[in-house]
Formats: structure tokens, sequence, C-alpha cells
């Protein structure tokens, strides 16, 4: 099993590195080492997709995010992303997200887009391995403005794979189109303020301006948070499949961390804040201090 799995991550991989360029079920045979029908058959069983689709809605995805923060034309799009016409272009677009590509360049609006998760790690578990040797954390203090935070909550969860289960993995790729104050979303474990009746500590969401006028999507909540310090706890770079471990170091760093001789004491009227783990950045988690 692991080694099937560890074939259809290359071919994922392989996928990312080349989505603007033609790519063949041959191409993806090459990375897998498996013969192409039976790199097919692999692919099918642990994405729940045929490469051709998996392709097409990480492309259409890519494009959304083009024609959200560039002014590009609808057509030079298409082509950069591979499909072979704009009206063909176009009838996918619509078909993913429902919604004409040219209407969406003009008012981008919140998308569920496709989240090209990894085989690889889906039977990860944090606190199933043992960390080898000490990392380094770094720590600074940031600012945050007054802002408001759209959010997703959950029921009971105070994690992020409770959460997942409560709610689904796809609320991710919506909060991706959507455009925060950060440049990305943000996890948040939320102080009992914050929390309604019979919801969860552990949210997902975007945060905005605090004249915010835009769409908020179905089911989501919209929290106003004041300006506020935060020290950033951030971990070493590490390979993505040890994001378990790389979340665990910076988690025992913030355990032993005393915020009294920089001048500060932990600030339990502001959400704690958790970014998505990206191996290049290492992993990052913002606590409130004042």
């Amino acid at each position: 099993m692991k080694e099937q799995a560890e074939a259809v991550q290359r071919m994922q991989d392989y996928i990312e590195e080349h989505l603007c360029e033609q790519i063949t079920l041959a191409d993806l045979a090459g990375v897998s080492l498996f013969s192409p029908w039976h790199s097919y058959r692999l692919f099918r069983q642990w994405t729940n997709m045929t490469p051709a689709d998996y392709i097409r809605r990480f492309r259409l995805s890519a494009s959304a995010l083009k024609l959200r923060d560039e002014s590009c034309r609808i057509a030079d799009v298409a082509f950069e992303l591979g499909f072979g016409s704009v009206d063909g272009f176009q009838r996918a677009f619509f078909h993913e997200f429902g919604c004409n590509p040219r209407e969406y360049a003009s008012n981008p609006v919140p998308l569920y887009l496709f989240t090209p998760y990894g085989v690889k790690y889906r039977e990860i578990r944090k606190g199933s391995r043992k960390m080898e040797r000490a990392k380094t954390v770094f720590v600074q203090v940031i600012e945050k403005p007054a802002r408001r935070a759209i959010i997703k909550r959950g029921k009971k969860a105070e994690d992020y794979f409770p959460y997942c289960e409560e709610v689904g993995c796809e609320v991710w790729g919506l909060l991706t189109s959507m455009k925060s104050l950060c440049g990305e979303p943000v996890c948040m474990w939320l102080p009992k303020a914050y929390q309604k009746p019979g919801t969860s500590k552990y949210v997902q969401g975007v945060e905005v301006s605090t004249d915010y006028d835009g769409v908020i999507p179905e089911g989501f909540d919209v929290i106003d948070l004041s300006e506020a310090k935060y020290l950033m706890f951030q971990g070493e770079p590490f390979d993505e499949e040890n994001y378990c471990e790389a979340i665990e170091a910076v988690q025992n760093a913030i355990a032993g961390y005393d915020p009294a001789p920089a001048g500060y004491q932990w600030d339990d009227s502001n959400p704690r804040i958790q970014l998505e783990p990206i191996g290049t950045r290492g992993y990052i988690e913002l606590l409130p201090v004042k």
C-alpha cells in the first residue's frame, strides 16, 4: 500500500509542477513507475478521480485565482492553463463554479476551489511519531489591526482533524478563493466570548477589513476582532510529509515559552491563530499577548 501511495503522490507532484503544460498518461506512468493502465487505476483508486478530472479541476481553480488577482484576458488565462479553446474553458469554468469567468473576474465571489490534497498525508495523524531531535523555533512580535473574520464554525472540534470530520475539508478551498488581509486563510482557536453555544472552539476563516461589504458564504459567521499584538512562532522548513512533527515541535516550544521576560503576558481575549503548514516556510502559530 505504501508503494502505491508513493506512486500516486509522484503523479500528483508531477501534475502540480507541470500544470501549465500538456500532461499525458504516459508522462504520469513515467513518474509512477507503473504501466499507463495501472497508473490510471491507482490514481483513480487513491484520489477518487481520473487523472483528467484531477488536472481539469486543478487548472480551473488556478485560473480562478489568476482572474481574481491579476488583470488579464480570459483567452490568455485559458491557453496558459492548458485549455484548448476559450469556449471550452468558459463551459468548464461555469460547470465547476456556477458562474461565467468574465463575470467572476469583474466581481470575484467566494468559490469552492479544488484543493489537491496529497495522498501521502492521508494516514498521518498528529502524535503518531517521535521527534528525532530538537528543532529551532523563531519568535517575533507582530501587530494585527482591527479586523473582521469570516469563519465557519464546527460542532465540538478543538483541532484540525476533528474539524474536518465535522465540516468537511472543502471549506479550505472556499476560504482560499477569498482575499484575506494576511494573504491566506487562517485557523483559529476562539476564546469563549466568540464561541456560540453548541459550536466548536476551533474554526477556519479569513481575516478581512472592518469595512468589508462582500459576500458572506452561506453557513458562515462574521466576528469583529480588535487590534492586537501577537507572538509569531515559526519552525524550521520541513519535508511536507513530516508536517505532524513540525507542528509538534512548534507547539512544544509554545508550551514551554514564558512571555514575561519580554514584557508580555498571554491575552486570552483574542484568538490563537494557526497558518497552513507549508514545508518551505516552516509551521507557524500566532499567540496573542498584551
